[in-house]
């Protein structure tokens, strides 16, 4: 067996020492960031319907999606059943829909849900702001990874818009990963109105 050299053990101490010093940094910014502040109750039948989403730090699935929605359904199975869409190609207007669960997380009063899109895994989705009407929402997660803008309308209010963002950066976020989605009529909407 080849015995290995100083020079080696010495690359392999540093990397060892780079690693614990990230994994040390990572477990003391997640302990000293405070806990993500959710609403105190969320109605999830008043929460039901459909939802578009304003802006977002999105994922990686969302690249290139425009026409984004969110559609909520209150299920007697005690979860919530979701669908969500989005126009991927804009010359196509290829719709794509994924569908999902949500499952309330005991003692939130519904304001952190667990989110299966394919089992077993499952995301966190806290609602972090909610009008009192339930005309808008924001969403994130936790660890500051994602957030969604949501509306009952394809466009928000300016003014609500720039407060759920200040709101957003107070509560951790980066708001310079944030992108506004677009929203547009498709040949197929514009056809079936006329």
């Amino acid at each position: 067996m080849e015995e290995i050299n100083q020079p080696q053990k010495s690359k392999y101490r540093f990397i060892k020492w780079i690693a614990l010093a990230f994994a040390g940094l990572y477990l003391y910014k997640k302990k000293t960031r405070k806990e993500l502040k959710v609403v105190d109750n969320v109605d999830l039948q008043r929460y039901s319907g459909k939802w578009y989403e304003i802006a977002a730090i999105p994922e990686k699935h969302e690249k290139g999606c425009s026409n984004i929605t969110a559609e909520y359904i209150t299920t007697d199975e005690g979860f919530v059943k979701i669908i969500n869409s989005c126009n991927k190609d804009i010359i196509d207007e290829i719709e794509q829909k994924i569908e999902g669960k949500a499952y309330p997380v005991d003692g939130s009063n519904n304001a952190k849900l667990k989110v299966e899109f394919q089992w077993p895994f499952k995301g966190d989705y806290w609602i972090i702001e909610l009008d009192k009407d339930y005309k808008y929402a924001m969403i994130g997660h936790p660890e500051r990874k994602y957030l969604w803008i949501l509306s009952r309308k394809p466009e928000l209010n300016q003014d609500v818009y720039d407060s759920l963002i200040k709101k957003a950066e107070l509560q951790g976020f980066n708001v310079k990963k944030i992108r506004k989605t677009e929203h547009y009529k498709t040949k197929k909407s514009l056809a079936s109105v006329s």
